[in-house]
């Protein structure tokens, strides 16, 4: 079989990575003669803080590797407390030197040249970024340090002061994640067994179901692309699942389903004949890159991947989930303007369906309308559908007037110049995706000639790119 463009570049790039990593660990073997190591009998958290300190202050190569490999060997025995305790010590230690800031401030205030301002910029630079820095020399650094901040993010709140460390490790993750660092490669049923596995523990959207259910997503009519990083050959940074249409997709339980009597050769003759690629889930994999944007740039690089391998494709487009929508209008529903969210007409029929009095608060009757299995009722999905999608459209357009926070995946698309297109009534029947947005999904439609355009109207004004059919659920109040 002939290897892909995208799987030797990989190749080629986890080989230089494991020659890397064996040349540091011997440059950290030969370093070890030179360095200020405290002694093994301290207890540990105590050497962490040592080691800290005598990274800071090592100048040699070899030396600093020697002891950034020490320090990263005493934080794996430390206990997840002492972790914590490690890093308030990083925070609270390694902070600018205030007497040496505020001369170069003044410095500045009396003469504001360049050099004046990068000497300001240099001394308001925390140590504690070149510490970290100094860390990323050991073998297997890189991970460690994703996997330290992962830890800080969810001790955050307990302890405030970690937060500027935490905007010291987005600072340096931001510029070593950057994109030109980034390769794509196309996942496959002839990927290493070992990323393959990290997709289906990492799946945040739709879960994998074991191996049977990743073959199913992998098959011809399906793709599946993930950005790595050489410094994390065999981890995926953050994945997206697509499947070859014909048309929108209006409901992703087909999407997901295992239909066994579907063959290879049919599935590759649908997907030689799809116009439609959807992205039906995209995962973010690593928990402490939160905040580092990789998204944007994987949509739009395999939207030219596929468009270049599958001319045929005409639309790229998502089936996207919608997780703060029932939030928001239980909550909406309750308030004032609740009472006017559903037509006299609608009262009636879900009022009928659910047995509940006509007064009742709209969020109640939708609730016990569409309460386990009541959302198969034809009558009752009926009624309850425009309401749904009315209501959808304005929370997705309007969020500050409604006094809501934009939905966290429609901010995504529309910033990455993706426009609302259709919003799916039931496409999303799972308990989660009841609970979430009573089964409503939407599509985002990637219009290559309009991308740029639609993102600068979202970043500069807000203003939010829809489709025709969106327009006129605004526009249309309640009906008698």
């Amino acid at each position: 079989m002939v290897s892909s463009p995208l799987s030797t570049v990989s190749s080629l790039a986890s080989d230089a990575r494991a020659w890397l990593d064996k040349m540091w660990s011997g440059i950290a073997d030969r370093g070890e003669a030179y360095a200020a190591v405290p002694a093994a009998s301290i207890p540990a958290p105590e050497r962490a803080r040592q080691l800290a300190q005598a990274l800071l202050s090592e100048r040699g190569e070899a030396s600093g590797a020697a002891v950034a490999r020490e320090l990263h060997d005493t934080l794996c025995e430390l206990s997840p407390e002492d972790r914590i305790g490690f890093l308030v010590f990083l925070a609270e230690s390694f902070a600018p030197d205030p007497q040496v800031l505020r001369a170069a401030a003044e410095a500045y205030l009396v003469e504001p040249t360049p050099a004046r301002a990068a000497a300001l910029c240099q001394a308001a630079e925390a140590p504690r970024q070149e510490l970290l820095r100094r860390m990323n020399m050991a073998p297997g650094s890189t991970h460690a340090l994703i996997l330290l901040r992962e830890e800080l993010l969810a001790h955050a709140d307990a302890h405030p002061v970690l937060k500027l460390l935490d905007a010291d490790f987005h600072h340096l993750l931001a510029s070593w994640f950057n994109r030109g660092f980034l390769e794509l490669r196309r996942i496959d049923w002839q990927t290493p067994a070992a990323v393959l596995e990290k997709l289906i523990a990492y799946e945040a959207v739709h879960e994998i179901q074991g191996w049977e259910d990743l073959r199913r997503r992998l098959a011809p009519d399906r793709r599946c692309f993930a950005f790595f990083h050489p410094a994390l050959p065999g981890e995926p940074l953050i994945f997206v699942e697509v499947a070859l249409t014909h048309g929108l997709a209006s409901a992703v339980q087909p999407l997901l389903a295992l239909d066994r009597s579907d063959s290879h050769e049919a599935r590759r003759r649908r997907a030689g004949t799809a116009d439609t690629a959807t992205f039906y889930s995209i995962s973010n994999c690593q928990e402490g890159l939160r905040g580092i944007s990789f998204g944007n740039f994987l949509i739009k690089q395999v939207v030219e991947e596929l468009k270049a391998e599958l001319p045929a494709l005409t639309r790229f487009a998502t089936l996207s989930p919608i997780p703060g929508f029932r939030r928001w209008l239980d909550r909406y529903l309750a308030g004032p303007d609740g009472a006017e969210a559903l037509s006299p007409g609608e009262t009636e029929v879900l009022a009928a369906e659910t047995g509940l009095p006509e007064d009742s608060n709209p969020a109640e009757l939708i609730a016990k309308a569409i309460a386990g299995e009541g959302w198969r009722d034809g009558t009752r999905s009926a009624a309850l559908n425009g309401p749904l999608l009315r209501l959808c459209a304005l929370y997705l357009t309007q969020p500050t007037r409604l006094g809501a926070r934009m939905d966290p995946v429609a901010r995504f698309h529309l910033g990455n110049g993706a426009r609302l297109e259709r919003l799916n009534p039931l496409a999303n029947t799972s308990a989660r995706g009841m609970r979430e947005s009573y089964g409503l999904m939407v599509n985002y439609l990637y219009d290559r000639d309009t991308i740029e355009a639609n993102h600068e109207a979202f970043v500069r004004s807000g203003r939010i790119i829809r489709s025709a059919e969106v327009e006129a659920l605004l526009s249309s109040p309640p009906k008698p």
